[in-house]
C-alpha cells in the first residue's frame, strides 16, 4: 500500500488556499521534504499550470513515486533525492519553493543549510511558502504545541518547534521578505516570503 499521512489530508485545503494566492504566477515549484507525495499530487492537480518537483531523502522516494505513478499527472516529474545538509541541490532555478512540516524535524544546523540551499535554487522574485508550527517571541502558541515540542525533543534533542524570528532572519539574509503569515488549523502557520528582484 502507498504511504499515507492523515495530517496531509486534513491540512491540504487550507494550504491550497494560500498557494492559489501566491503561486499563481509561478511555473516551477520545488517541494522540499515531500514525504508521502500526497501534497504533490493534490496541489499539482489543483494548479495544472505549475510544474511540481518533489524532493526528499532517498528512503522516501519509493513512496512518492507510488503516488505520482498512480496519479499520472503531466506536471509532476520524477522526484529528486535531496538531503538539505548533504545535497545534492538541483542545478536549476525555481519560481517557488514549498515545504510542510519539515523545519521542526531538522536540527537547527539543517535549517540553516536549508536556507543556504534556497539561496542557490530560488529565482529572482521567487516565493517561499513554509507550513508548520512556530513559536513567537520565544513562546509556544498553544499547550498542544508545547507538548508536541517536548515529544520531538524526546525523540531527538536536535528537533523542536522553531522560533519565527530566527527563521525570518535566515530568510531575510537571502533577500526574502515576509509578505503573509496565515493562521492555519491545529495551531500551525503558513509563512510566505518573496525574494526581492535584483
Amino acid at each position: 500500500m502507498k504511504p499515507h499521512s492523515p495530517a496531509s489530508d486534513r491540512n491540504r485545503d487550507p494550504i491550497l488556499a494560500v498557494l492559489l494566492r501566491h503561486f499563481s504566477a509561478a511555473r516551477t515549484v520545488l517541494e522540499i521534504g515531500s514525504g508521502t507525495g500526497q501534497h504533490a499530487v493534490y496541489f499539482a492537480q489543483a494548479i495544472p499550470g505549475l510544474i511540481w518537483q518533489c524532493s526528499d531523502r532517498a528512503s522516501y522516494l519509493p513512496g512518492i513515486r507510488e503516488w505520482l505513478d498512480e496519479a499520472q499527472l503531466p506536471n509532476t516529474p520524477p522526484p529528486l533525492e535531496l538531503d538539505v545538509a548533504a545535497g545534492p541541490w538541483p542545478s536549476m532555478k525555481f519560481d517557488a519553493v514549498f515545504s510542510a512540516n519539515t523545519l521542526h524535524i531538522m536540527s537547527w544546523e539543517e535549517v540553516q543549510a536549508f536556507f543556504r540551499g534556497l539561496d542557490v535554487v530560488l529565482a529572482n522574485s521567487a516565493t517561499l511558502v513554509i507550513y508548520g508550527p512556530f513559536n513567537y517571541g520565544g513562546a509556544f502558541t498553544s499547550d498542544s504545541n508545547r507538548e508536541f515540542d517536548a515529544s520531538l525533543r524526546a525523540r531527538d534533542p536536535r528537533m523542536g518547534i522553531r522560533d519565527f524570528e530566527a527563521v525570518d532572519t535566515l530568510a531575510r539574509n537571502i533577500d526574502l521578505q515576509l509578505i503573509e503569515d496565515v493562521a492555519m488549523p491545529a495551531n500551525n502557520r503558513c509563512l510566505v516570503w518573496r525574494r526581492s528582484p535584483l
